[in-house]
């Protein structure tokens, strides 16, 4: 009985033990498994390449040519080269057809000046002003009309809004800052053709460009409501938007003078 006893022990000792054996082996390859699955990556989006990190150096961009930098826009390239959006879209559409105004990326060039075919917006043509006796015409400038000049301004404004200036043109401030309350008029300084309407510009808000000849531009910004579309004829004094505080902290006009794209202070030529 003893070596029947033994026996069976020994066999029942060997099956726990091919038991056991089993499952540690089973166990072992579940974590090789699982590790294995753990180390493999999720699918992640292709790589983007970055190409507003300053990283790429570009040539200079050649005469008539602007290349794009971070933050610009077809709107913001043409104002700041004393153009319409919808000429420099046209000019770059005709150069490239592939060009679209609406998708520009840094170091793109841009054609900032006419072709030789191309045509502009044509300013409101101004009536010649009367001819004038020669003995009548002063033949020194008042000290007090020395003052008031400082760029020797080629054209005179009127004020585009009623209210006070808080702001004054200055290296940070392209243009000037007139109070005022929301829906209150804003005029256009001066005979001109709207060359752009609307707020597609960052820190301007609803935005009324006017382009005056092939020098002058104007420009409003923050209105609450814009009354003119691109294309359309203004004259002095006519209303073309209402104050607002669209892209600003509170109610006024922010408004630019542009002299052949440039930022100058607008206050000499306002009358």
């Amino acid at each position: 009985m003893r070596i029947t006893e033994i026996v069976t022990k020994t066999a029942a000792n060997s099956m726990i033990n091919l038991s056991k054996s089993f499952l540690i082996a089973t166990f072992s390859a579940s974590l090789i498994l699982v590790s294995g699955c753990s180390t493999t990556p999720r699918a992640k989006p292709a790589n983007v390449t970055d190409r507003t990190s300053g990283s790429t150096s570009y040539e200079p961009a050649p005469p008539g040519y602007y290349r794009v930098k971070k933050g610009d826009t077809l709107a913001r390239i043409a104002l700041d080269h004393g153009q319409a959006p919808r000429d420099v879209a046209q000019w770059n559409s005709a150069a490239n057809p592939s060009f679209n105004p609406n998708v520009i990326e840094v170091g793109d060039l841009i054609l900032v000046k006419p072709p030789a075919s191309a045509k502009v917006a044509k300013p409101v043509e101004k009536k010649a002003a009367p001819a004038t006796d020669k003995a009548d015409v002063p033949t020194t400038t008042p000290e007090s009309a020395k003052a008031d000049i400082v760029a020797e301004p080629g054209i005179r404004l009127s004020w585009p809004a009623k209210g006070k200036v808080t702001g004054e043109f200055n290296e940070t401030n392209k243009g000037i800052d007139i109070a005022g309350k929301v829906g209150e008029p804003v005029l256009a300084a001066s005979d001109g053709k709207v060359v752009y309407a609307g707020n597609s510009l960052r820190g301007y808000g609803n935005l009324v460009i006017v382009k005056h000849d092939n020098t002058y531009l104007t420009a409003y910004a923050h209105n609450s409501k814009l009354l003119v579309k691109e294309g359309d004829t203004v004259r002095k004094g006519q209303k073309i938007a209402e104050m607002g505080d669209t892209d600003t902290t509170a109610p006024k006009l922010h408004f630019e003078l542009r002299v052949n794209g440039k930022p100058v202070n607008p206050t000499p030529y306002l009358q």
